[in-house]
């Protein structure tokens, strides 16, 4: 039985016992991230997970950093463009030392100008190896160009810029301002009582205030932007980013979206997988996604190919794009979809991380639980009818948007195959 309730400053809390396990999986996710910021912080929600981490009033930074290998070293915290979240599975007599270590580092953080200035060569790496990257690249592009100077398109990490002119008391500012109650939920499950578990968490979260006292900050939706553009950066390979408007996670379309996915390129059944890689060995990678957020979201594929493949690769996306525009996702198709996805979802109960996930964004997405037979009824709903309306409801061909990473200065060839996509 899962317990929903809320500690006495608001704090959120879904604590899922499991007792035929000796895990127990926690995460505290914080509504703060990119897409809540300006261009002049662009960046301070990633930094504020980086110093967290960086000491407090009763432990230094090597000390939590102890700590938190003798908890069996799966403590860690990643921003999104929607969410902070910090989280860790550890086993179950752990977890009373666990809550207190995240209390200490979500009540007592300093925040030290000194830390903050050793971190930033830390923040400073990170963007460089996204930037390196040109998988990532490609990707974090296609949604800068899409969503124009919309706070979703931002990279999540910020410029360099900014984190160079951000300082400790600015961060200790907007954790003051996001950091409270109203903002926070605390998801727990494993081999846990649910009275124990509150009273530990009341007490370690407490400190946090209800509120800032002012309304929580929303972004409104964007509007999707058909886009082009092209990066040059010295790589053996061309990486490609194709893409169409997308879903939100609330969307009465999402499930059906997310079945036309895995045919598409979201397995290794997929049409992209088998014509493009398995039949004519085109590309190593390739592969379709949804991006997902409250209010909207994207469709993107991605590929990595030799510049002699270029022009074959995008003509074979674009030709199964119009081949499933046209009639074509068949009754075998979805039943093969059906089925992974139903093995996946039943599989994932076994797993006190992806359950301990599962209720969180269950309640942040859509305000309440929602269980695997429910999700799977759901899937079971979408029928070919409804994947053709929605692709040629919504997928039209004049919001195809492209993104492009590869050595445009060195290779003149690339920028001819680039023009004449």
């Amino acid at each position: 039985m899962i317990d929903i309730d809320r500690l006495s400053n608001g704090i959120q809390t879904i604590i899922e016992p499991i007792p035929h396990v000796r895990s127990v999986a926690i995460g505290i996710y914080v509504r703060c991230g990119s897409a809540y910021e300006d261009q002049e912080n662009n960046g301070i929600s990633h930094m504020i997970e980086h110093m967290l981490f960086k000491g407090t009033a009763n432990h230094t930074a090597k000390e939590l950093a102890i700590k938190t290998t003798l908890l069996g070293d799966d403590v860690n915290a990643f921003t999104s463009k929607e969410l902070t979240c910090y989280y860790a599975k550890v086993i179950d007599e752990k977890l009373p030392e666990l809550i207190e270590l995240f209390g200490d580092m979500f009540c007592n953080s300093l925040f030290a100008e000194e830390d903050l200035m050793r971190e930033k060569s830390v923040i400073y790496d990170e963007i460089d190896m996204y930037e390196d990257s040109p998988e990532d690249l490609v990707q974090e592009q296609f949604q800068r160009v899409v969503w124009k100077d919309h706070p979703l398109g931002y990279i999540i990490s910020g410029t360099k810029e900014n984190v160079e002119r951000i300082t400790g008391a600015d961060l200790r500012e907007y954790y003051k301002k996001n950091y409270t109650g109203d903002r926070i939920l605390i998801s727990v499950a494993g081999n846990v009582t649910v009275g124990a578990v509150k009273e530990m968490l009341e007490k370690q979260f407490h400190c946090l205030p209800a509120s800032h006292g002012q309304t929580i900050r929303t972004f409104d939706v964007p509007e999707y932007r058909p886009a082009r553009q092209s990066f040059s950066k010295e790589t053996e390979q061309v990486h490609l980013c194709v893409g169409l408007p997308g879903v939100s996670y609330r969307s009465e379309h999402y499930y059906t979206l997310s079945i036309l996915n895995s045919i598409f390129g979201g397995s290794s059944c997929s049409r992209l997988f088998q014509q493009i890689r398995e039949d004519k060995g085109l590309c190593y990678t390739i592969f379709s996604y949804l991006s997902c957020y409250l209010g909207t979201g994207t469709f993107q594929i991605y590929s990595a190919m030799g510049e002699e493949d270029v022009e074959e690769v995008y003509s074979g996306i674009y030709r199964i794009f119009k081949e499933l525009k046209s009639a074509k996702v068949t009754s075998e198709e979805i039943d093969q979809t059906m089925a992974q996805i139903r093995s996946e979802l039943i599989l994932a109960q076994e797993n006190t991380n992806s359950r301990m996930d599962q209720n969180a964004r269950n309640m942040l997405y859509h305000g309440r639980m929602i269980t695997m037979e429910e999700t799977i009824a759901q899937y079971e709903k979408v029928s070919r009818e409804a994947i053709m309306d929605y692709m040629n409801s919504y997928m039209k061909e004049d919001q195809l948007s492209m993104t492009i990473v590869g050595d445009f200065e060195d290779r003149p060839s690339l920028q001819r195959i680039y023009d004449q996509l």
